[in-house]
């Protein structure tokens, strides 16, 4: 597997291997009348990548971007793409995704019989591999599947919405697979979605998380896109000095 460049802007998902603070703006949030012109926003206003939230109606109650959506949205930004599966099946269509530009497809161990067999189709099809799991999913349900991913994504609301409350119970969760990502030797990253904004983001990087997905927090910022970015950014950095330095 290629190494990561350190800039954040990989090909392949822009996972950088050492572990910065990133943050992902989720296009859930994003006015779907002008996709193009919210991802060449998200550019200029400091994104690391943009994250694709995919629902199909069943996993989630709820349905959102396509692949062809996303494929038409690639031209519009020069940051690496990432694409959330919640979907059911998804070995069916994760192909699809990198075809239409994702370089990291993340995929919930709740989603398909053989997680295992699922990563390995991501890597198959040249892309990246997450692996995301819902709050009330315990995390020896990645255990056994830490050699095929470069992210864990816990999520911080029960997904399916956005604009959701951040769980801040999840907390103890996102410490414990920070331990677990760490007895790999791996660079694996910890990802976390839901409710991030400035302050909750500092409690989850606090707890061990360098990947801040952030939606309404970053869209709807009275002082622009630029403004939540930076503030989360910054909020993560000041939080997570005590286990990076630990």
């Amino acid at each position: 597997m290629a190494q990561a460049q350190s800039t954040g802007t990989a090909a392949h998902g822009g996972v950088r291997t050492d572990a910065p603070n990133v943050v992902v703006p989720s296009m859930l949030a994003a006015d779907a009348s002008r996709l193009g012109e919210e991802c060449r926003a998200l550019d200029a206003a400091g994104a690391d990548r943009i994250h694709w939230d995919v629902m199909d109606g069943r996993f989630v109650p709820n349905i959102t971007f396509g692949p062809d959506v996303v494929a038409a949205c690639r031209g519009s930004s020069a940051r690496p793409f990432e694409a959330h599966l919640m979907i059911v099946e998804p070995d069916l269509i994760l192909d699809r995704y990198v075809e239409a530009g994702c370089g990291l497809i993340i995929v919930h161990a709740e989603s398909t019989r053989h997680l295992h067999r699922s990563l390995g189709r991501v890597h198959d099809a040249g892309a990246r591999a997450g692996v995301a799991v819902n709050p009330a999913t315990p995390i020896d349900a990645i255990a056994h599947v830490l050699d095929l991913v470069d992210l864990v994504l816990v999520m911080t609301v029960n997904p399916g919405f956005g604009g959701q409350r951040y769980l801040a119970t999840m907390e103890p969760k996102l410490r414990a697979v920070r331990a677990m990502v760490r007895a790999t030797g791996r660079p694996i990253d910890v990802e976390v979605d839901g409710g991030i904004d400035a302050e909750t983001a500092a409690g989850a990087a606090g707890a061990g998380a360098n990947v801040f997905v952030a939606g309404t927090a970053v869209q709807r910022d009275p002082e622009g896109p630029a403004h939540a970015i930076a503030s989360i950014r910054s909020a993560a950095d000041e939080a997570s000095t005590a286990w990076r330095s630990s």
